[in-house]
């Protein structure tokens, strides 16, 4: 990591990956494809996350964790890490245009990529795309060193058949504890914490939830700090890209900090904590507001926003390849960009997570 061939202080531009650059739920299909009904299985463990990272804020637990709790069932299932690096290198989808945004960003200014995947992902993602592995962070995992018997291996797939048939948890609107939860939701809850919390750790496999520490949340901020420490740079100086309920705290700390938060196809979670709002099927308004981001700072990127369209490009002097590119790819009118405000915010949340399942899909689109 370094800031060399760029000013001292720079600008940073710092994005999460699944979202903002592909359509990825690695984690997900990795369970989908090694996990018999994989995606209801992931699906009740993402929203367990949801409820102890938003809702029970569980002290040393943070949004993202699911890839840590559903380790000993890929364990279990066969997952091997060449079975995940191969499968992750045949899968990678990026959000068109993506390649060409971390290339240009690249240019730019000091570039990172700040992911809740797995390094096997990103490793291949960035073999892909050409951006540097040195400039991520994201969740290291050896899963070949843990070794587990043929009787927890019974009994883990045996817990995996119980969850899978577990009901999906509702999050009710503004809930503060689980005693806010329907009945039969508190039930749920209370198995899957005896499960994660009680038999789990256990089980040899029990290390896999003391020793592996995904990139999410709080680690996504320090990630964020370090950069910038690294650099020699400040905070106000990023510009952070997000999508969901991972990227909250970097979210928050950039725009507390006086840098430009931006939600790209965000969950409520991100639209939320952002201060402006990209729904877009084309990763090229990321490289518009960047480059805005690296000449102007954040005050000129969020004016940009602010008179959003062709004239406003021309007005805050964005380079005429993008300026053509976006009219190009956008004949019939350019994507949605807003600043985030109190009057749109829940506008904005529901458009946003609607568009965000048409970008990802269905499965992907709903998770946090």
């Amino acid at each position: 990591m370094s800031a060399e061939g760029f000013q001292k202080n720079p600008r940073i531009f710092v994005t999460d990956c699944e979202g903002p650059i592909s359509k990825n739920d690695n984690a997900f299909e990795l369970t989908t494809k090694f996990v018999p009904d994989g995606d209801s299985f992931f699906a009740v463990v993402s929203k367990y996350d949801d409820v102890l990272a938003d809702v029970v804020k569980k002290p040393g637990y943070k949004a993202g964790d699911t890839l840590r709790l559903i380790l000993p069932f890929l364990k279990a299932f066969g997952s091997t890490d060449k079975k995940m690096r191969d499968f992750s290198a045949r899968n990678v989808l990026l959000v068109p245009g993506a390649k060409g945004t971390l290339t240009f960003v690249k240019k730019l200014m000091p570039s990172f990529i700040v992911s809740t995947s797995y390094e096997h992902y990103i490793s291949s993602l960035c073999k892909l795309t050409g951006f540097p592995f040195k400039n991520t962070y994201c969740t290291r995992l050896n899963i070949d060193k843990y070794d587990i018997s043929a009787e927890e291996t019974k009994r883990l797939r045996e817990l995996r058949r119980e969850i899978s048939a577990l009901p999906m948890i509702e999050i009710p609107e503004n809930a503060n504890s689980v005693n806010d939860f329907s009945r039969r939701d508190q039930e749920t809850i209370q198995r899957l914490d005896e499960v994660f919390w009680q038999t789990i750790p256990e089980m040899e496999s029990g290390r896999m939830l003391r020793e592996v520490n995904p990139v999410g949340g709080s680690e996504k901020a320090r990630a964020v700090q370090d950069i910038v420490e690294t650099l020699g740079s400040s905070l106000d100086r990023v510009m952070y890209v997000g999508d969901s309920i991972t990227d909250v705290q970097p979210l928050r700390l950039v725009k507390e900090s006086g840098g430009l938060s931006v939600s790209f196809n965000g969950n409520d979670y991100a639209v939320r904590e952002s201060e402006v709002a990209v729904l877009s099927g084309d990763t090229t308004v990321t490289s518009v507001l960047a480059e805005a981001f690296s000449r102007h700072g954040k005050e000129g990127a969020v004016s940009l926003v602010e008179e959003w369209g062709p004239s406003g490009l021309k007005k805050y002097s964005v380079s005429p390849e993008l300026r053509e590119r976006m009219s190009m790819l956008f004949p019939d009118g350019f994507p949605q960009v807003e600043k985030v405000t109190d009057d749109n915010l829940e506008q904005l949340k529901m458009e946003s997570s609607i568009f965000r399942k048409t970008v990802r899909g269905e499965a992907i689109g709903k998770l946090g």
